[in-house]
């Protein structure tokens, strides 16, 4: 008897979303966690280094439900989704970064910022 080449679980598993949209959400993502985090917990450095280790577990949840997006890259902005990601005790928390960073994210990172802010007048697919 011949076995399968691949457990049977791994291979009902999709793939990871690795996209330009998809990339482009985990660095804005990334961005307003760095504003968010200067902001309130007074930590210095770019990226993932200048976290604190709150900011940088919400940055890994985060990331991990860009991965696993179902709408992949016809995702639409996080605030006008139909299907949220996240679950309730980290919804919360992710909404406070983006209520808090969204505008502020313009001045520290203002591509993004900007892209983010199209993404939003976008139609939603």
């Amino acid at each position: 008897m011949q076995m399968p080449a691949q457990p049977e679980r791994t291979r009902r598993l999709r793939p990871a979303n690795n996209g330009r949209r998809i990339r482009r959400e985990k660095r804005t993502i990334e961005a307003m966690l760095d504003v968010y985090c200067r902001g309130h917990h007074a930590t210095d450095g770019p990226g993932r280094d200048g976290l604190c280790a709150d900011c940088a577990d919400l940055l890994r949840y985060a990331h991990q439900r860009l991965d696993n997006c179902v709408f992949g890259e016809l995702k639409s902005p996080c605030n006008d989704c139909t299907s949220h990601c996240y679950s309730g005790k980290m919804r919360p928390r992710v909404v406070e970064v983006i209520r808090y960073s969204g505008t502020r994210m313009t001045l520290r990172y203002p591509l993004l910022g900007l892209l983010h802010m199209l993404d939003k007048l976008r139609p939603c697919s």
